[in-house]
């Protein structure tokens, strides 16, 4: 727990989590204008289609998977704080269908402010992650901030031929969740004070369960595309995954599983800025049925934190896929949907 004379960790920024990354359709513009394009034969994936980290292929058998990421906090616990961020951060490898093999850490914290003994327990929570990934945190960057920041810079390993990007969908695919959704309703539910002892525990053990599984799923021919659901919430990310293919998502709304509460704060006004954000970024391209629930949109679009997989696969894949993530500790892992030919572009009925 923090320190009893220290300030809330949450209290000292101006957002938490995944719902702190800048809105989609602005970083969109900010990327088109200031990353020039090159020429690297070996640069497998790089910036093109917003997908999870860059791949760089050393020789034939080898690629590495490079990605970062840090926010400011989502819970006020230091130790939960690291944890959460560590699960994020390594997310990105298994997104890509690799495994983690290092990782540096990325420190910023008002150390006038927060009582030390505070700062240490983040890291060591970020250390335990690591360390149940099998990984060292092997050195890393600190500076004196304003809003307290942690994260990691990770790198990874996997095959050149299982990279999966998040623009291999193909026609027909079925999508499959791999954590239940609601992260960001509950944050901001903790933060306002209204967050049940039920709902921090499941935000916790969602956010602090690594995605192991996405190593294995790149190995089944039938896997074609995988990503991970973060702030951009469910629907940016799926839009994401269609613009990459030119395909378009069908999903259906009373199968999407949620964390326990969030539905019910939703309804009682609980949101994050993030998901007016993320609606506006994706509205164009989005069809909701009025027959959803009002609130429909703000769960959709809700910023996910250490979100689960989102895997797009053959039909007759869909059972393995499913039996490796429950197989895993994924029980709510779930097909949400169908990708079709069409409009890139996402329908939710």
């Amino acid at each position: 727990m923090n320190a009893p004379d220290a300030p809330r960790l949450t209290a000292l920024s101006h957002g938490g989590g995944c719902g702190c990354k800048i809105a989609p359709d602005v970083l969109a513009r900010l990327m088109r204008d200031a990353l020039p394009a090159g020429s690297f034969p070996d640069l497998l994936v790089g910036t093109e289609t917003a997908d999870d980290a860059a791949v760089y292929r050393l020789n034939d058998e080898q690629a590495l998977i490079a990605t970062t990421d840090f926010f400011m906090p989502i819970v006020d616990d230091p130790y939960d704080f690291g944890r959460i961020a560590a699960t994020n951060a390594l997310s990105d490898i298994y997104a890509m269908g690799g495994r983690p093999i290092l990782a540096l850490a990325l420190v910023g914290m008002p150390i006038n402010v927060l009582p030390h003994e505070t700062i240490a327990r983040v890291l060591e929570g970020g250390a335990s992650v690591c360390a149940a990934a099998g990984i060292p945190i092997a050195g890393g960057h600190s500076i004196d901030s304003v809003e307290p920041i942690y994260g990691l810079a990770a790198m990874g390993i996997a095959h050149p031929a299982r990279i999966k990007r998040n623009d291999a969908a193909l026609d027909g695919d079925v999508l499959i969740l791999g954590k239940p959704l609601g992260v960001g309703i509950l944050s901001a539910a903790l933060k306002q004070g209204r967050l049940e002892a039920e709902g921090y525990r499941a935000m916790i053990d969602a956010t602090t369960r690594l995605n192991t599984p996405g190593t294995a799923l790149a190995a089944l021919p039938g896997v074609h595309a995988m990503t991970d659901v973060t702030g951009f919430g469910l629907l940016g990310h799926t839009l994401e995954l269609c613009r990459g293919a030119g395909l378009h998502a069908h999903i259906r709304y009373a199968d999407l599983p949620w964390l326990a509460g969030a539905p019910m704060l939703a309804q009682a006004g609980v949101r994050t800025g993030a998901s007016s954000r993320n609606w506006r970024a994706c509205q164009s391209a989005t069809s909701l049925d009025p027959a959803l629930p009002d609130i429909a949109q703000t769960l959709l679009c809700d910023p996910q934190t250490s979100g689960g997989l989102l895997v797009a696969c053959a039909p007759e894949a869909s059972g393995e896929v499913l039996a490796t993530l429950r197989g895993a500790g994924f029980e709510a892992a779930t097909p949400i949907g169908r990708l079709a030919a069409g409009p890139a572009g996402v329908s939710i009925a």
